[in-house]
């Protein structure tokens, strides 16, 4: 559905596994930092409201959205996470850099998520234009920070189903 038609963070909160005993990490990029540190409140927000405990979250920040995959592997690779959350935000200019960075960021992300076989989720924007990054990032269009979050919770929550 266009995205100008809802809020895209509008979900059946009922059907959300409580997070109570899972851990995350979250690797925020530090480029574009208004957009990302709104989407790392959201995801934050409900990481908690969902039953997640302060001490079971770890944030680091890396430069930039290119950075989050090398990120999310460090992160795997030295705390004891259940997944990790990848916030970054990407805006068009005038040059082909916007397609090159989005394709390596998203590459790299599942990448990492298949080579550790633990979710890592794609919670960067790539937008035309910094109005619409802002519309996503807690804006009319909703959080994306808060969609990632639920990505993590509901992907933990079917690894460790099937896992048992």
């Amino acid at each position: 559905m266009a995205s100008n038609l809802k809020n895209l963070s509008e979900f059946n909160r009922k059907n959300i596994p409580n997070a109570s005993n899972m851990r995350f990490g979250i690797v925020v990029s530090e480029w574009n930092e208004d957009i990302t540190n709104a989407l790392l409140k959201g995801a934050y927000s409900t990481l908690i409201k969902h039953g997640a405990k302060e001490k079971n979250i770890i944030t680091h920040y890396v430069p930039g959205s290119f950075e989050l995959p090398l990120g999310a592997q460090l992160l795997l690779d030295t705390n004891k996470v259940d997944a990790v959350i990848c916030l970054g935000c990407v805006i068009q200019g005038e040059t082909r850099h916007f397609e090159f960075i989005s394709k390596a960021v998203a590459d790299g992300i599942i990448r990492v998520e298949l080579d550790y076989n633990t979710p890592v989720i794609f919670g960067v924007l790539t937008t035309n234009t910094q109005q619409q990054a802002i519309d996503r990032s807690g804006g009319k269009y909703g959080n994306k920070g808060d969609e990632a979050a639920m990505s993590a919770i509901k992907m933990v929550a079917l690894k460790k189903g099937l896992m048992k």
